[in-house]
């Protein structure tokens, strides 16, 4: 089978593997779609832990199951299944334990024409989603599902800024927060990422770039209840000072690093909650699927191409400017 596999120099390469065997408890998926995360490609840029070369890369995978070890789950096989990406997450919804990882690294991930995952890993897929669609679903709308609503506590009517749309994440968290009717509001350098979220019922956008755009923002629309946010760096204190009294400031990445300072009088002042996040629970997966399914959404897919075009779309993936998941098709 082909699959894309780290190479000892933390390049990719696409390599014929043999077709591994489901063993007990295990189900083989035929993937027919898989999408592309950061994760990825900082994994290829050697910023992610304990890279192991050899491993296939990928954590958002769908497909069909066409064997499974044992008789005793047979009913699986010819279903369509997504992939929940979290391995060892435990039994506390309210962090992972220790030996907690993401399908991708350090096991085979979904970047391949066939993945072995364990049976508790799978959930059908959505009826309503196109195979492209589920397979840009798993990881970035778990993320924002916990981000939202386990850390968010967004609700109809809560007054919402998701900071850098043109991601994968930030752009499920808008798709969920415009859903249950809050006030959504986001950001991008790139305007028509901008003029995307708005079509899809954001009320406005705002250019981060801009000087003190986020002063012209509290004058023109006022604080927000929840932040959430994935660059982290100097802008994070320009967020803090957004927020509303009580707000929150739910973060799940730092893709610009560290700020320079952190404004800790308006923090305790406003008694603010800063609160960081990191994937979700397999409970909160399962509900996360069921939202989706309920309200019929539909992920932002920014490009389909064939697998074998999978390092090409890793490097426009890079560039940027691809508004929405990139996702591959077998």
């Amino acid at each position: 089978m082909k699959a894309l596999v780290i190479q000892s120099d933390l390049s990719f390469k696409i390599e014929e593997k043999e077709i591994p065997t489901a063993q007990e408890g295990e189900a083989l998926i035929k993937i027919t779609a898989a999408s592309l995360n950061r994760r990825d490609q900082w994994i290829r840029e050697g910023k992610y832990p304990n890279i192991v070369p050899g491993v296939t890369l990928g954590s958002d995978g769908v497909g069909e199951v066409v064997e499974v070890g044992g008789q005793a789950e047979s009913s699986w096989i010819g279903k369509k299944v997504l992939i929940n990406p979290n391995n060892n997450w435990g039994d506390d919804d309210e962090a992972q334990q220790d030996d907690y990882h993401v399908l991708g690294l350090p096991k085979d991930g979904a970047l391949a024409e066939y993945v072995v995952a364990n049976l508790d890993r799978l959930v059908e897929k959505p009826k309503h989603l196109t195979d492209p669609e589920a397979g840009a679903i798993p990881l970035s709308a778990l993320t924002a599902y916990r981000a939202c609503f386990t850390k968010g506590g967004v609700e109809k009517g809560t007054k919402v800024l998701i900071s850098g749309f043109g991601g994968g994440v930030a752009q499920m968290a808008a798709l969920f927060s415009i859903t249950i009717g809050a006030d959504t509001f986001v950001t991008s350098s790139n305007k028509d990422n901008i003029k995307l979220a708005k079509e899809k019922g954001a009320i406005e956008g705002f250019d981060y770039t801009e000087k003190d755009w986020h002063r012209n923002v509290k004058r023109r629309h006022g604080g927000f209840d929840v932040i959430i946010d994935s660059a982290g760096g100097n802008q994070f204190g320009q967020l803090i000072k957004l927020l509303n009294p009580k707000g929150r400031l739910v973060f799940y990445g730092a893709t610009n690093g560290l700020p320079a300072t952190i404004d800790l009088y308006t923090m305790f002042w406003r008694q603010l909650s800063v609160v960081g996040t990191t994937m979700g629970s397999d409970r909160e997966f399962e509900r996360m699927v069921e939202f989706v399914k309920s309200f019929q959404i539909i992920p932002i897919i920014g490009s389909v191409r064939p697998f074998d075009e999978v390092i090409a779309a890793l490097d426009d993936m890079k560039k940027g400017g691809i508004m929405g998941k990139s996702v591959l098709i077998f």
